[in-house]
């Protein structure tokens, strides 16, 4: 084991809070879709910081922004107008319809100030007293208190009851349950168009706009999370204009500012009415600093035309890793996904195939115990989807981790 991974393990745990199960891989630097440790080994990066590095690692447009913007102007808060935030919401809502954007720094205070919106919106614009959120099982919507009893799972609850009143989930791709769970007490319903966490599960098109319409048809906001989603990773900037949807909130944060911490709402103008001076706030949101890295990443988004290019090798990759597939029987269940969100759920328990994935230079992850989740920088070459695709057949026809036929 390398000295310098053990150097640092054992700060890290002297140090930090033991909240991670970390990756036996001390990180040195990376470049694109390369990453390397301390020993000056590389590796593939199939992974970006969970859908965040969508442009790669230390991209030199990217870095000469932060630099400049660094000797500029780096935060005096939000109580000041700011140039940068306003070029960053002018190229942000232009690949959306929404008319108003809202800035704080991670997903899930997103998804909180989305989830403040819709309730502030029926209380005070509808003058109705409903505050229940309705999300589906197998979401992940974040780590705070409210966006873990969104998300509604044990593991992630266990410890800190009691959790906030005013969320239930109902069965994934089940509109007949939707329907029967809105009730006057409904604020809106939160949707991820393709869970990440829960095993990269894309919502069909008919499911989607089934609840579009139930949300429409009730009077209650229709929210999106595109947190991982987002900024191309499907092959269209954000999932849910896949299926020619039109949400009344959506939130976005991960790739954003392409490792820089950013989150951020949007919503049509009617909705966006529900907050007042004084009813929301982030002292760091939407800064000068990310905000100009931001703006820089949705430049280079549109020059390069990065969401048709994840379209395009997405569809190439599924179809590659469906070959593996069938060259190698009983050893993966399905491979399904958008775009460069890609998920290959694996027949059995998969741990045993990831070590093994990781030991060869590849870096991805493991959900739900056998779903092998990509999430490849935007810009990866077919090469290196490609040696992915060889090394994992040679693992699966090794057997590694699996059942024999």
């Amino acid at each position: 084991m390398s000295k310098a991974l053990d150097t640092l393990r054992e700060k890290t745990e002297s140090l930090l809070f033991a909240t991670y199960g970390r990756y036996p891989i001390a990180i040195a630097e990376g470049h694109g879709s390369r990453l390397r440790d301390f020993d000056g080994r590389e590796y593939i990066d199939l992974l970006s910081g969970i859908a965040v590095t969508n442009l790669g690692h230390c991209r030199p447009e990217i870095a000469e922004t932060a630099a400049a913007q660094a000797k500029k102007l780096v935060h005096v808060s939000n109580l000041f107008y700011q140039e940068e935030q306003i070029e960053l919401a002018e190229r942000l809502l232009k690949t959306t319809h929404f008319g108003k954007a809202f800035f704080c720094n991670s997903g899930a205070e997103a998804n909180e100030a989305a989830i403040k919106l819709a309730r502030r919106r029926q209380q005070r614009l509808k003058n109705k007293y409903a505050y229940e959120i309705i999300t589906f099982e197998g979401c992940f919507h974040g780590r705070t208190l409210a966006t873990v009893a969104a998300t509604g799972q044990a593991r992630f609850q266990d410890g800190f009851a009691p959790m906030p009143e005013g969320f239930f989930q109902i069965p994934w791709g089940d509109p007949q349950a939707l329907e029967a769970a809105v009730s006057d007490k409904t604020a809106g319903v939160l949707l991820e168009i393709i869970q990440g966490e829960g095993g990269v599960r894309p919502a069909s098109a008919a499911f989607a706009r089934e609840v579009a319409r139930i949300c429409r048809d009730k009077d209650i906001l229709f929210i999106v999370d595109e947190v991982q989603t987002g900024m191309g990773r499907t092959g269209s900037y954000w999932a849910f204009q896949h299926f020619g949807l039109k949400p009344d909130i959506m939130t976005a944060a991960k790739a954003l500012a392409n490792g820089l911490p950013m989150g951020a709402v949007l919503s049509t103008d009617e909705t966006a009415h529900a907050f007042v001076p004084g009813s929301h706030a982030s002292t760091f949101g939407g800064g000068a600093f990310v905000s100009a890295v931001a703006a820089k990443v949705l430049e280079i988004m549109e020059r390069d035309r990065l969401p048709q290019r994840a379209a395009e090798l997405g569809a190439w990759a599924m179809e590659r890793f469906r070959a593996v597939q069938t060259a190698c029987p009983g050893s993966i269940h399905e491979v399904r996904g958008m775009g460069l969100m890609i998920g290959i759920e694996l027949t059995d328990p998969g741990r045993e195939v990831w070590e093994k994935l990781l030991q060869s230079g590849f870096i991805l992850n493991l959900t739900q115990e056998r779903v092998l989740r990509l999430l490849p920088p935007l810009i990866i070459e077919k090469e290196d989807l490609e040696n992915f695709a060889v090394c994992l057949e040679t693992i699966l026809k090794a057997g590694a981790g699996l059942k024999r036929l």
